[in-house]
């Protein structure tokens, strides 16, 4: 029997091809700007946002928009502004959202495990279709975002100074990233969860890093690789019965274990080709009349 007969595999699987799409696109400015974690760090704070919707019977995936997209301004303020660094804001960040979700959640009466845990690490089959419309409205923002601004973005992230001395908005770009990647973790979580989002964001990038030759086609090749590995991972979930989140992390690691050993091979047998070519002498017409003269 296909998968497509169910109704619960066909809003996982768009679920899955909504996050492929959304958490690459945002991760590959995270990479190039060296915060692969920010991503993670915004998942422990929308443990918080999640916690605040059982708390008060809210939707977990508004509050968790919400709270994430604050976390991240005060995350970027703090790096842009103050005297810490960024990564002592993103740990303080780390371990409070950590708390204040466990303490919420502690108060909150009618929490149940099952439902922590699809929050932490994803429960695609449990994705209803008014999830589905959230997680659509989001993904499309987060898109519009990362592909219409990408040369400003890009200049940032790349050069923060030199996109000053250029005139670009650096703060509001810094700003509008910061909550695009935000909202990519209230996206995910129902995917892969709040613990596991930033490996989504970071290893198709990373992956298509490999083996890509520029900043455009490094985005590309990671969303295309974001949404086989989550397309493939949910599938795999649903034969093997075990957390879509897991499986579709586990499958990205891989990926990029197996293009890393790939390209490290090729890369051993063109520098031993190129070193056999060093080494053999080039005998052209003229190499060979001197030798017959000599």
């Amino acid at each position: 029997m296909s998968i497509f007969t169910f109704d619960f595999m066909i809003r996982a699987l768009l679920g899955a091809l909504l996050v492929g799409l959304t958490a690459p696109a945002v991760g590959v400015y995270l990479v190039q700007r060296r915060m692969a974690l920010l991503g993670d760090g915004i998942g422990h704070i929308a443990l918080t946002g999640v916690a605040l919707g059982f708390l008060f019977s809210w939707a977990p995936v508004l509050t968790a928009v919400l709270v994430s997209a604050a976390g991240a301004v005060v995350i970027e303020l703090i790096r842009a502004r103050g005297r810490t660094s960024g990564d002592v804001a993103l740990a303080v960040m780390f371990y409070g959202g950590i708390a204040g979700g466990v303490l919420l959640i502690g108060l909150s009466a009618g929490t149940s495990n099952v439902n922590l845990l699809s929050y932490l690490f994803g429960s695609l089959l449990t994705t209803s279709w008014s999830d589905l419309v959230i997680i659509a409205v989001l993904a499309a923002a987060v898109l519009v975002v990362t592909l219409l601004l990408r040369p400003w973005l890009f200049a940032v992230c790349h050069d923060e100074e030199f996109a000053t001395v250029s005139g670009l908005p650096v703060r509001l770009l810094n700003l509008v990233l910061a909550v695009t990647a935000a909202v990519t973790v209230t996206v995910a979580m129902r995917v892969v969860g709040l613990l596991l989002v930033s490996a989504l964001m970071v290893i198709p990038v990373a992956t298509a890093q490999q083996v890509a030759r520029g900043f455009v086609t490094t985005m590309l090749g990671g969303i295309a690789l974001g949404v086989t590995i989550s397309l493939s991972g949910a599938v795999g979930s649903y034969y093997l019965n075990v957390a879509s989140g897991a499986a579709i992390v586990v499958l990205a690691i891989a990926v990029f274990l197996l293009v890393t050993a790939g390209t490290a091979l090729l890369r051993r047998r063109g520098g031993a080709a190129a070193a056999r070519t060093a080494t053999t002498p080039d005998l052209g017409l003229d190499d060979e009349h001197v030798m017959a003269d000599g």
